[in-house]
């Protein structure tokens, strides 16, 4: 399924020997969707064990349509996406229309008042969703195209379908790590032309935000600036970092000449992996595991 004519290239495979098509009435199906890639998870809710992932990149598109176009052809294509019935089947969207509201004040109604905050919207053209954030008491508001949605609750009709953000599979992923720490880290994921980047301090998220890059430079200019706002030190605050980056990685290599005391994160220890994981590096995807725990929600 390596189709770069059709505008997607599936870079990554692996299907773990135990994953039966017959099961997949007790499988829970993770998509993360974005502009330019794609992660899809499927878990074994009887043991928690990961049995299928596929990474894909996508090709440069001009339009909403267009994108639309690309994951229909994807869908259309593949052995089990549109299969309708799953246990649960949990789609995270990454884009950079959402806001977080303190679930207090949250009104469902209010939707669009709260994102024309942070981003241009359309009501004609978007639908406006949410989801929580239990561990931190919010709510994360998002827009999605009206056609996408509509097509998502029409493949998994017979389903239990649940629409997240990214940021809010993050963050909960991030609170569920930082339980095993005793001190405040720095926690980085390094996405695909974006950075996200979080702190907790006492189990509390205090900060969040992610940062378009536009050039190399872009990465180190922002983890600077949040290390300065958050009063941390370059050279002795520990930083964890997760995501699209390697230890010989042109990335590392520039991070390491600014912020000395980087680590790399682990996978989640929620779920378990069989070895044919082990050609994915523990610190990738951690944003797609995520997704996981908010079955808890």
């Amino acid at each position: 399924m390596q189709s770069t004519a059709q505008g997607f290239k599936l870079i990554k495979k692996i299907k773990d020997d135990r994953f039966d098509e017959e099961k997949l009435h007790q499988y829970e199906l993770l998509i993360q969707l974005g502009v330019r890639d794609l992660q899809i998870g499927i878990i074994d809710t009887q043991d928690n064990r990961i049995l299928f992932f596929e990474d894909y990149v996508l090709g440069d598109l001009s339009s909403h349509n267009e994108l639309h176009i690309l994951f229909k052809v994807l869908f259309d294509s593949h052995p089990v996406l549109q299969a309708g019935f799953w246990k649960e089947v949990w789609i995270s969207i990454k884009s950079t229309k959402f806001v977080q509201v303190p679930a207090s004040l949250f009104v469902e109604e209010a939707s669009i008042d709260y994102l024309q905050f942070n981003a241009q919207v359309d009501a004609s053209k978007e639908d406006f969703l949410h989801c929580s954030n239990h561990q931190m008491d919010a709510v994360t508001v998002f827009a999605i195209q009206k056609e996408l949605h509509a097509w998502f609750k029409q493949i998994y009709a017979n389903t239990q379908l649940h629409i997240v953000h990214q940021s809010t599979a993050l963050i909960e992923g991030v609170l569920e790590y930082s339980e095993k720490t005793t001190n405040s880290p720095l926690y980085i994921y390094v996405d695909r032309f974006k950075l996200h980047i979080l702190s907790v301090q006492d189990g509390k998220l205090t900060y969040y935000n992610q940062f378009l890059i536009k050039q190399f430079s872009d990465y180190v200019k922002y983890i600077m600036l949040v290390l300065k706002g958050l009063n941390m030190d370059q050279d002795t605050s520990e930083v964890i970092l997760w995501g699209y980056v390697g230890k010989n990685s042109p990335h590392y290599l520039e991070f390491v000449k600014y912020v000395r005391n980087i680590s790399f994160g682990g996978r989640p220890s929620y779920l378990k992996f069989g070895y044919l994981f082990d050609e994915v590096q523990e610190h990738h995807f951690f944003d797609l595991y995520s997704i996981h725990l908010l079955h808890k929600l």
